[in-house]
This record gives structure tokens, C-alpha cells and sequence, in this order.
């Protein structure tokens, strides 16, 4: 239920980004296909959203449902992309290969979920708008950039591999910051606790006398 609910969010916030990339478009016909997307990507939140809705009330067989989908991270990565910075070429170039990564993860949702017919229904009918989404954004960035097309797509794969690679880095930190974190608290801090223990032990308890030499009226300590 939570990983339909993050893929609606996810389908969702794409829509948002494919409305904004319209407004900005010069190209008439870009417009039109980006209006298209944001439309089937709020129809896939929605539809996420209602199948989520349905296995909450589903109790144990939804638990049993859950169980069979494989751990694979979702949506598109739309999160990745700044619209506001990108050209025709670039947004198309991200576009294609976000749509190519996700109908791939949803054909593997599809494949494993045979236990769920609905929830494998609803996958197979949002592959059917990947594949359109795949075809027209490569079909129109050759067009926009006949001569650069290639290049536009592969600089789209490595920055998405980047952003992934700074992902499961800051990840891995937080984890290797903890465990060292862990160690300290186990492995240092004791010695210095005992050692402080033993000094405080040693300490006369009460009031003790000040040698009078020592005290100097003039200064604070």
C-alpha cells in the first residue's frame, strides 16, 4: 500500500513538472504532447492512489500482497530534473529515459504481481501510456535535435546515475556515521567515564582548606 501510495505521489508531482515544462515550451506541437503526459501522469496517481485505498481495506490479503513486490526504488526521477533550467533537448532527453527506467521497474511489478490481478491490471495499462511517453519524447527530441540526439541522451543517463550515485552515498554515510558514531559511545566514552569515576573517588569529600598564600583579592579566581 505504501509503495502505491509513493507511486502516486510520484506519477502526481511528474504531472506538475510536464505542466510547467508546457508553459515554458516555444514549440507548439511539444506543448500539446507535454499537456498529453501531465494528463496520464494524474491519471496514474489517481489510479495508484485507488488501488492503495482498496488493499487498506483489505486487511491480511493486502499484507500478503505486499510481501511479493520486489524492492525496487519507483517512479520516475522527476525529482532529479530542474524544468525551469532545461531546453526542448534536455527536457525530452530526461523525459525518454526516465520513461524507459520506469516502464522497465513497472514490467517487473507487473510480472511479479500475479497474486494481485487488479493491482497487475493497473500496471499493464499504465506500460501501455510508458510506451507512447517513450516513443514521442525520443520520435520529437530527433526532431529538435537531429544532429545531438545521441549526446542529449546519454549525458540524460549519466546525470541520472549520478543523482543515484549521490543517493546511496549520502545513504551509506548517514549509516557509516552512525555505526562509527555507536562505536565511540561503546568503545571511548567507557575508559574516560572509569578514569573520571577513579579521580572522583580519590577527591576528599567535604570542604577543604585554602592555603592563604594563594589567594590574590585582586582577581576573579
Amino acid at each position: 500500500m505504501q509503495k502505491l501510495l509513493r507511486f502516486g505521489e510520484t506519477e502526481t508531482d511528474g504531472g506538475r513538472d510536464l505542466l510547467r515544462a508546457a508553459e515554458l515550451t516555444g514549440d507548439p506541437l511539444l506543448r500539446r504532447l507535454y499537456l498529453v503526459h501531465a494528463v496520464d501522469e494524474h491519471r496514474h496517481g489517481a489510479l495508484f492512489r485507488r488501488r492503495a485505498a482498496d488493499l487498506e481495506c483489505g486487511g491480511h490479503a493486502a499484507a500478503v500482497i505486499a510481501a511479493a513486490w520486489p524492492p525496487h526504488s519507483t517512479g520516475h526521477g522527476l525529482d532529479d530534473l530542474d524544468v525551469g533550467r532545461e531546453t526542448d533537448e534536455t527536457m525530452l532527453a530526461f523525459l525518454h529515459v526516465a520513461e524507459k527506467s520506469a516502464a522497465s521497474r513497472f514490467a517487473v511489478y507487473r510480472n511479479v504481481l500475479r497474486a494481485d490481478p487488479p493491482t497487475q491490471r493497473i500496471f499493464d495499462d499504465i506500460l501501455h501510456d510508458e510506451m507512447f511517453h517513450m516513443n514521442y519524447t525520443l520520435t520529437q527530441l530527433v526532431r529538435v535535435s537531429p544532429q545531438r540526439h545521441r549526446a542529449k541522451l546519454w549525458r540524460a543517463r549519466l546525470s541520472r546515475l549520478w543523482n543515484a550515485y549521490l543517493r546511496v552515498a549520502s545513504a551509506l554515510a548517514g549509516v557509516i556515521g552512525g555505526a562509527v558514531l555507536t562505536l565511540q559511545y561503546f568503545l571511548v566514552l567507557p575508559p574516560f567515564a572509569l578514569l573520571s569515576k577513579r579521580a572522583a573517588a580519590r577527591e576528599p569529600e567535604g570542604w577543604r582548606p585554602v592555603d592563604a598564600v594563594n589567594i590574590d583579592l585582586r582577581r576573579q579566581y
